[in-house]
C-alpha cells in the first residue's frame, strides 16, 4: 500500500509513532495535526474504535481490504478473534522481513519484497502479503546481498534488541527461519485489538 502522507503527520493523527524516525517528532508534538489538533472534543465510541483499527492497519502498512480480510479470516478461526488477527498479520512476508531486522521500516520491507529481493524456501516471492508457515526459510537473494540496504542490515543496524522469539535469525547471513507461529504477547504493535474486533462486528 503506497501512502504518500508524511509519516510524522500520520503518526500524530494516529497517536502513535509509526517509525523510529517519527518518535522525536511525535514526542515534540504529541497531538493531532491541524489548527484544532490541541482542542478536539471527546471522541465517540465509534471514533475510538475507528482510530484503533487505523492504528493497526497503518502499523502493517496495508489497505482496508487487506485489513478486513484479516479480520474475516480470524473470525472464522479458533481462539480469540483479535489475537488471531494480529498473529495473521504478523505472518505476512513483509512483516517478517521487518521483524528479522532486514529493513529499517515496514514501508521499506514492502518495497524490497515487491522488488523481488527475497526468497522463501529458495524461491523468489514478491508478494508482501504472502503468509508464512513454521519451518519456512526467508533469505535475501544472493544477487541482492551486495546492495547497500542489505549490507547495512547485515551489521545489525536496524535491531534495537533481540529479534522476534518466533524467528531464528542469522543477520550476517541475511537469513531467518519461522520457528513457530507468533503469540500476541510477542508482537510489538500498539493496539487494543478488541476494539478493532468491535469496529468490524458492529
Amino acid at each position: 500500500m503506497n501512502n504518500s502522507r508524511p509519516k510524522a503527520k500520520l503518526s500524530r493523527a494516529l497517536g502513535i509513532p509509526l517509525t523510529r524516525k517519527c518518535v522525536k517528532y511525535f514526542e515534540r508534538r504529541p497531538f493531532p495535526p491541524g489548527v484544532h489538533g490541541r482542542g478536539r472534543r471527546k471522541s465517540s465510541d465509534y471514533q475510538v474504535r475507528l482510530l484503533e483499527k487505523q492504528r493497526l492497519r497503518h502499523q502493517y502498512n496495508i489497505s482496508e481490504v487487506q485489513m478486513r480480510a484479516a479480520y474475516d479470516a480470524a473470525h472464522k478461526a479458533e481462539g480469540k478473534t483479535g489475537e488471531t488477527m494480529v498473529t495473521l498479520l504478523e505472518r505476512r512476508l513483509d512483516a517478517t522481513v521487518f521483524r528479522a531486522g532486514f529493513t529499517r521500516t515496514i514501508y521499506q520491507a514492502r518495497q524490497l519484497v515487491v522488488h523481488g529481493h527475497f526468497t522463501v524456501d529458495g524461491k523468489k516471492v514478491d508478494r508482501p502479503g504472502y503468509k508464512l508457515k513454521p519451518g519456512q526459510v526467508i533469505e535475501v537473494k544472493e544477487t541482492s546481498r551486495s546492495k547497500p540496504p542489505f549490507q547495512i542490515a547485515a551489521t545489525g543496524t536496524h535491531i534495537d534488541g533481540p529479534t522476534a522469539p518466533y524467528l531464528s535469525t542469522v543477520l550476517e547471513e541475511l537469513r531467518t527461519t519461522v520457528v513457530r507461529a507468533p503469540q500476541r504477547s510477542e508482537v510489538p504493535v500498539l493496539c487494543d485489538e478488541q476494539l478493532v474486533v468491535e469496529y468490524y462486528a458492529r
